[in-house]
């Protein structure tokens, strides 16, 4: 498979490294010591297209094939992850999904918001009890007439407490993966209550909530979706969802190898660069092959969903290496950078805090290889 980029392609990944280097790296650091990010940066994504980069023109949307998204996430995730998830939550788990599974109305009240930044979204599926079986998830939904009542709680949902609305799954019957709903859910609502998430190790600029819902009343046309099809909503949203992590997680590594050969070249020792160093020149090496591997696999999920084909597997694949591949390129970032790698007067250390998760949310490492083992053998080792 041909992946030369186009020169459209090219334009669109040198727009947003311009971006991601005057807009979101200078201030990198001093929002990750905060724990907060300025939120002009919300209205800073939206004015260059990327908060709806990857929805159609008739949604707002900037129209980019999945490919060229890919190039937009990377270049943000380069310069801060924190951002990137900003914007991977609402193209790809909020903003197509209510493309795929919203009704007419839904998509007209809610797209224009979310492309402009005035009105974002969450995804909250995880639980306190629930993250890698979300099919076991607690909170429910109750029929009451022409109305649902909504209670229960979720946590670790990036944008939880900046967002409007919410995209909350939740139990309508005891029919496991069969009993699952989808509800847009204001934020504002009577009874729902979000709390930011402090003390992370990484992404800590990120907003990050903990949800808690207690008797909220949604009418029933707040329905994303069948009833009972929340479980294939959820599933669907995390196809795409992996896609944009996986180039974000590309961001990180492709950040850790420029930081690291710039620093190799300017860093003596016994009085030559280091980047003279046999062994340095090994680390970077694996660095740049895995990262270009990682993009690659990115790349070919992202030309599968273009071409309208299921691309379960290969979003897995793409998520699952890509992950794995940023934190080895960030732990080798801080070896080349030596004891300079262990403060934050460099980046590499937040890009090592920052990788981490990418092994564990929109489905763990080790869920990744089940699903790919799935595909392999035809056999689910799932219960």
């Amino acid at each position: 498979m041909d992946f030369d980029l186009s020169a459209e392609q090219e334009l669109i990944r040198s727009t947003a490294r311009e971006f991601a280097d005057r807009e979101l790296a200078p201030h990198a650091r001093e929002w990750d010591r905060a724990e907060e990010m300025d939120r002009a940066v919300v209205g800073k994504l939206a004015d260059a297209g990327f908060l709806a980069a990857a929805l159609s023109d008739e949604h707002g949307g900037g129209g980019l094939d999945t490919v060229s998204y890919a190039l937009v996430v990377e270049e943000v995730g380069r310069g801060d992850s924190s951002v990137r998830g900003i914007v991977s939550v609402t193209n790809e788990l909020v903003g197509k999904t209510i493309v795929r599974w919203g009704t007419d109305e839904q998509r007209g009240r809610l797209l224009p918001g979310l492309a402009s930044g005035e009105a974002l979204g969450c995804y909250a599926l995880t639980e306190p009890g629930a993250g890698s079986d979300p099919a076991s998830l607690e909170t429910r939904a109750e029929r009451d007439g022409d109305e649902w009542i909504l209670s229960g709680q979720k946590i670790f949902i990036t944008l939880g407490t900046w967002a409007s609305f919410a995209l909350v799954f939740a139990r309508t019957s005891d029919e496991g993966a069969r009993g699952i709903t989808c509800f847009v859910v204001s934020t504002g609502a009577p009874g729902f209550e979000a709390r930011p998430i402090k003390g992370k190790l990484g992404l800590r600029a990120q907003d990050t909530g903990e949800l808690f819902l207690d008797g909220v009343r949604v009418p029933d046309d707040a329905r994303l979706g069948d009833v009972g099809a929340g479980f294939k909503v959820a599933m669907s949203a995390l196809d795409n969802g992996r896609i944009s992590l996986g180039a974000g997680c590309v961001g990180i590594a492709q950040g850790c190898l420029d930081a690291s050969v710039a620093y190799a070249r300017e860093r003596r020792q016994f009085a030559r660069p280091i980047a003279q160093f046999q062994l340095v020149q090994e680390l970077l090496a694996d660095v740049a092959v895995e990262t270009e591997a990682a993009r690659l696999l990115v790349w070919r999920a992202a030309a599968a969903a273009d071409a309208g084909r299921p691309h379960t597997a290969e979003s897995s694949y793409a998520k699952y290496y890509a992950s794995e591949v940023a934190v080895r390129a960030a732990n080798a970032a801080v070896q080349v950078h030596g004891g300079y790698g262990y403060v934050d007067e460099y980046p590499v250390g937040k890009y090592l805090r920052d990788a981490r998760v990418g092994t564990l949310y929109e489905g763990t490492s080790q869920i990744q290889k089940l699903i790919i083992g799935r595909a392999l053998t035809g056999e689910s080792a799932f219960a």
